[in-house]
């Protein structure tokens, strides 16, 4: 009788789809951090190049070099910039994920509930069955005595 239970139906269909929403949820918690490590790899680059220009403190540079440098740090800042909207987007993609997992982790772990209020209320009826059996034949047994 069990095994026809439509809530075992239900139960695997939950188990799938929280599955797939923690597979969702894997992915863009890698492409976060993905595009976190190009963040920060924009930013070592930006202070690398900074370096260099402070290693050539004391020595003289043309006003055009700086002028090239200066316009080469702005579109380094740019990308970095869009590169924060960038990791600000996969976080909030992280977040919205999460929650659908958890709202699937809920829905399963309901489903699990109902099935195992389900099995108790059907062992207590099995337990009061047997128990009345069990009576009955003690009565049959001291009637015949």
């Amino acid at each position: 009788m069990a095994a026809r239970d439509p809530l075992l139906t239900v139960l695997k269909l939950a188990s799938e789809a929280e599955e797939q929403a923690a597979l969702r949820l894997k992915a863009a918690q890698l492409e976060a951090q993905k595009r976190k490590q190009q963040l920060d790899a924009l930013n070592q680059y930006r202070l690398d190049y900074m370096q260099q220009l402070t290693g050539q403190q004391g020595k003289q540079i043309s006003a055009n070099y700086y002028q090239q440098f200066h316009k080469f740090i702005q579109q380094i800042d740019q990308a970095i910039s869009q590169q924060l909207r960038t990791v600000a987007s996969a976080n909030t993609q992280v977040q919205h994920r999460q929650q659908h997992w958890l709202e699937k982790q809920q829905k399963r772990k309901a489903v699990e509930l109902l099935l195992e209020h389900k099995a108790q209320k059907r062992e207590r009826a099995e337990a009061k069955r047997e128990q009345k059996l069990a009576d009955e034949f003690a009565i049959q047994q001291f009637i015949r005595r």
